[in-house]
């Protein structure tokens, strides 16, 4: 399944910060039509992802009836992203 996606960035202050994009209500409804075809536990979702010229193997997280899309540095960094930033994401949710 290929869901193409805006999303602001957000950063998760936890014991380790994390910076995720969310994914808006209306791709997130579809990603849960597909979700228990694809989770591998906890409803997390494993996916191929691309931001302009970087592409990268993640997962969504479940959180509040959306997804969160995990942004590791490596990502982030070459595409100059950082909390509050809209960012357009190419996802495939592997089934």
């Amino acid at each position: 399944m290929h869901v193409v996606f805006t999303g602001r960035v957000i950063e998760w202050r936890g014991p380790s910060p994390f910076c995720f994009a969310a994914v808006p209500d209306d791709q997130a409804a579809d990603i849960c039509e597909v979700a228990a075809l694809a989770t591998y536990g906890w409803g997390a979702l494993p996916l191929d992802a691309r931001i302009g010229e970087t592409a990268f193997t993640t997962s969504l997280f479940p959180k509040d009836g959306s997804y969160l899309l995990r942004l590791k540095n490596a990502v982030r960094k070459p595409q100059g992203l950082s909390a509050g930033d809209e960012v357009t994401v190419t996802t495939t949710v592997r089934v």
